[in-house]
C-alpha cells in the first residue's frame, strides 16, 4: 500500500488539492481537510461541513479533473493552527477559467504530522451573524 501524500507545511495543502483534483482522486482532496471542518463556499449561506461537505463541493471539480491553480499569498503559523490568503483559478481543460476567488483558510496540524484545513472560506469570509 502506497502513502498517501501530505502537506508537510500550511502553504503546500492548496498545491495537494489541485493535485488531487487533476488526478480525479476525491479520497486525496478529502485527506487535505479536516474531518470536522466548515466550508463556505457560498459565503452568503449556510458552510458546509466534514468531509461529506467537501465531497458535496468538490465532486464535479475531481470528476471532471479540472485544473486547480492556487497562489498562497500569506501564511502566519501559530503551533499547530495557521492562517492562510491565497488567490485561485478553476480551468478546463481548454483553458477557460470556471471559477476563482481570494482565499482565507485556518489550518490544522493533523495527528500524522501533516495540515488539512479546518476552516475555508474560498470566496471571502461571511458577514458576522447578528442576533
Amino acid at each position: 500500500m502506497t502513502q498517501r501524500k501530505i502537506a508537510e507545511h500550511p502553504h503546500q495543502i492548496a498545491a495537494c488539492v489541485a493535485e488531487f483534483v487533476k488526478d480525479g482522486d476525491m479520497e486525496g482532496v478529502l485527506s487535505m481537510f479536516h474531518p470536522d471542518c466548515r466550508v463556505a463556499m457560498d459565503p452568503d449561506g449556510a458552510p458546509m461541513e466534514g468531509h461529506d461537505g467537501v465531497r458535496e463541493i468538490f465532486q464535479d471539480f475531481v470528476a471532471s479533473r479540472l485544473i486547480l491553480k492556487p497562489s498562497v499569498t500569506g501564511e502566519m503559523i501559530n503551533g499547530d493552527t495557521a492562517i492562510l490568503q491565497g488567490e485561485w483559478t478553476i480551468e478546463d481543460h481548454d483553458g477557460n477559467i470556471v471559477g476563482g476567488g481570494v482565499s482565507t483558510e485556518v489550518t490544522k496540524r493533523m495527528d500524522h504530522g501533516g495540515w488539512a484545513y479546518f476552516i475555508d472560506c474560498p470566496i471571502r469570509v461571511p458577514r458576522p451573524v447578528r442576533s
